[in-house]
This record gives structure tokens, C-alpha cells and sequence, in this order.
């Protein structure tokens, strides 16, 4: 009788488990957020990499032109006189004479995270001091820079971040891709929130502040960091900074029309939250419902089990809002499962082009100043032969 205890609690133990985490998944993402009413009016610098001609680049880019703010001013940069991205800040440009646009073109490399060597470029333009940085695939509402920089006018607080949902653009893949968003990544984040964990930061939206960027030694200190964002708050965390997830929640594009696409993908973002949390990451696994509801079951067919599992898939299904999602909800978690297991090992990921070590490089060095640059009057947008060329073209509105 022992040694059919000991088989049996295993599996009922997994079942208890999983179905305990997929209810409170499914509370937790279904409860509607408190509604922050502080509004900010402070002047903010939007910084927006960008590279290359995404899929709707110009219909993301021109959410943050359409904001409901008094003061504030995009500035995008690119790394190649040539990248398709210009033309598309130009319509911008044309489209929205309103908006105070700047466009850094720069090539400089600064260390192994482009992103981040694009961030160090153009952020040279920025005037401001409350400071929002935005990935280039995000979509926000109206009053979307209001409502982020708001937490900022507390002098505790080091960055604020959102969380986000896919938005799936294309077929089958996109929308299983921004089912890995909304189904897994976003509850964990929940889940974590309301148990009092804030090391997080995501780079569909960080805001802070200038003084708080200066502190942790500019963006520089992020240049060699594969998990730029994560390491932008846990920087300012270790001052003794807060972190703040806002009560916002924007979305970001899902393109990748193909399983090795998505899968590519998927297995940077799992490596990436691996080299973070390696403990935590080891027992992630318990996240995937429905492999793991399957497996408790099959470990521990009794009636109770079983009925404690079906409850699991039952939040589960409610977690993916809708029947086709849900639907999809098995392959999702087994590709999760799959993705988690090959993530165990393996040192490198790709980014765009880019093939990157999990492991991050240190540097040493100063930073740049970071008090707002002059911008360069006519005629001095190129330099010397001797440095690379770096362009500034802004906009003001009238």
C-alpha cells in the first residue's frame, strides 16, 4: 500500500499544483486593473529605436504621435543612412506637423547590445528629463504617456513598466506566438506582482527619469547586457529605486509567419529569462497546464485527481479567452514545455541578425554625460572625416 502512495502522490501533487496555478492565472488576468487617475503633464523625450520596415511600423509609431499630452517630443534613431525606417519617420513627419520629431542616424557600435548602442546615439537628442524608452513593434492608447509617467513624480520610484498583449499579425503562427504573451508570459508576471516580486522591466515600455538613468551609469552600463530592459530596473532597484508595473497594458506585433520563426523566438526570450532566474526557470514547468494536468493524471488516475485536473483545464481554457484559443491551448503549453526543455541548455540566442551570448560581457568605463545635448544648428548634421557620421534632423512644431 506504501509504494502505491508513493507512486500516486507525485502525480496528484503535480495535478494540485497546475490546477492551482492555472485558477489563479485565470483570476489574475481576468480581474479588471485599479484605475490610476494621476495624470502627468511633465515634458518627456519618447526614445524609439528602430530598424528596418516592420509589418506596421508606421501604425505603431503614429499611436505615440496621437497622444493626449502637453508636452513631449519622439526621437527616433537608426543606425544606416539607408534603413527603410526613415522614410517612415518622414510620413510621420508630414502626417503629423505637430509633433516635436527627431531623427538620430548614427553608426556608432558600443558594445554587443545594437539596441542599446542605438539608444546611447540618439539619446544625445533627447531634451527632456522624464524619459520613456518603447520598442518599435508597440501600439499604446491617447493618454498612454500621461498615465506611465505619472509614478515618476515620486522621487522613490526608479522605472515604471507595462505589460503587454499580442497582437497577432498574420495566421496561425503570429496568433499561437501572441498566445505565448497573453496565456503564459503576462499571468506569470501577475502572479509574481501579487506575490510582492517588482524585478521585472519590459521593453515595451520603461519610463524614468534622467537623474535615475545618470545613476546607474547611463545606458552605457546596459551596452553589453543581452536583457537590456531587466538590467535598466534591477540597476536602479539595487540603488533602492522602485519599480512600478503600471496599471497600462499596450500591445506589441507578433510577425513570426512560421514554426521556426516562432520557435527561434521563443527560445531567446525562455534562454534570456533562464540566464536571469536560473532557479525559478528550473521549476517553470509547472506553468504549462496542460502537459502537466495530463501527466499528474495519467501518474494518478482517482477520481478526485481527476476532476481537481479538469478543473485545471477548465481555467486554463478561460485564461485563453475565446474558443478558438482555447482550442489552441494544448499545442501552446506542449510547445511551452518543449521550448522550456531545450532552453535548459544552450548558451547563445538570435536576435535579428544576430547571434548573442546569454552570458553577459562586463565593461568598464564612464559613462556619458547625461544633461541634455545641444542640437546642432544647419550645416553642422556631419562631422569630420575622421568620426563616423552622425546626423540630427529634428522637428519642432510651430
Amino acid at each position: 500500500m506504501a509504494a502505491g502512495l508513493a507512486a500516486i502522490l507525485p502525480g496528484a501533487a503535480l495535478v494540485c499544483v497546475a490546477a492551482g496555478y492555472a485558477l489563479a492565472a485565470a483570476w489574475l488576468s481576468r480581474r479588471k486593473p485599479t484605475q490610476g487617475s494621476a495624470m502627468a503633464a511633465t515634458p518627456v523625450s519618447v526614445l524609439k529605436p528602430l530598424c528596418g520596415a516592420e509589418p506596421r511600423l508606421y501604425a505603431n509609431l503614429a499611436t505615440f504621435c496621437r497622444q493626449r499630452h502637453p508636452c513631449f517630443q519622439l526621437v527616433f534613431g537608426v543606425r544606416a543612412a539607408d534603413d527603410p525606417a526613415i522614410a517612415v519617420v518622414e510620413r510621420l513627419r508630414r502626417d503629423f506637423p505637430a509633433c516635436d520629431i527627431a531623427l538620430v542616424i548614427d553608426p556608432r557600435v558600443h558594445g554587443s547590445n545594437l539596441k542599446v548602442s542605438n539608444l546611447i546615439n540618439l539619446f544625445r537628442a533627447a531634451r527632456h528629463d522624464a524619459l520613456v524608452i518603447a520598442d518599435s513593434d508597440v501600439a499604446v492608447a491617447p493618454d498612454y504617456l500621461a498615465r506611465v509617467t505619472a509614478p515618476l513624480a515620486d522621487a522613490g520610484v526608479g522605472v515604471v513598466t507595462c505589460l503587454y498583449r499580442g497582437h497577432a499579425v498574420g495566421g496561425f503562427w503570429p496568433r499561437l506566438g501572441a498566445q505565448f504573451i497573453d496565456d503564459w508570459f503576462a499571468p506569470a508576471v501577475r502572479i509574481a506582482h501579487a506575490g510582492g516580486s517588482r524585478r521585472f522591466a519590459f521593453g515595451a515600455t520603461i519610463a524614468l527619469r534622467r537623474d535615475a538613468l545618470a545613476a546607474i551609469g547611463g545606458f552605457e552600463a546596459l551596452r553589453d547586457r543581452l536583457a537590456d530592459d531587466f538590467w535598466l530596473g534591477e540597476l536602479t532597484r539595487r540603488l533602492g529605486l522602485r519599480t512600478v508595473l503600471s496599471e497600462v497594458v499596450v500591445t506589441t506585433d507578433i510577425t513570426e509567419d512560421g514554426c521556426a520563426l516562432l520557435w527561434r523566438r521563443e527560445l531567446r526570450w525562455l534562454r534570456t529569462i533562464r540566464s536571469l532566474n536560473p532557479a525559478g526557470f528550473g521549476f517553470t514547468f509547472i506553468t504549462f497546464t496542460w502537459p502537466m494536468l495530463a501527466l499528474g493524471a495519467w501518474l494518478a488516475p482517482l477520481p478526485l485527481v481527476l476532476a481537481v485536473s479538469a478543473v485545471g483545464m477548465i481555467a486554463r481554457s478561460v485564461l485563453a479567452g475565446g474558443v478558438a484559443a482555447a482550442i489552441r491551448a494544448p499545442l501552446r503549453d506542449a510547445l511551452l514545455l518543449a521550448g522550456w526543455f531545450f532552453a535548459l541548455t544552450g548558451r547563445r540566442v538570435q536576435w535579428r541578425e544576430q547571434v548573442l551570448s546569454v552570458r553577459d560581457r562586463q565593461h568598464s568605463g564612464q559613462a556619458p554625460a547625461l544633461s541634455p545635448a545641444p542640437l546642432p544648428q544647419a550645416g553642422e548634421g556631419r562631422k569630420p572625416n575622421t568620426q563616423p557620421f552622425t546626423g540630427i534632423h529634428t522637428k519642432r512644431p510651430l
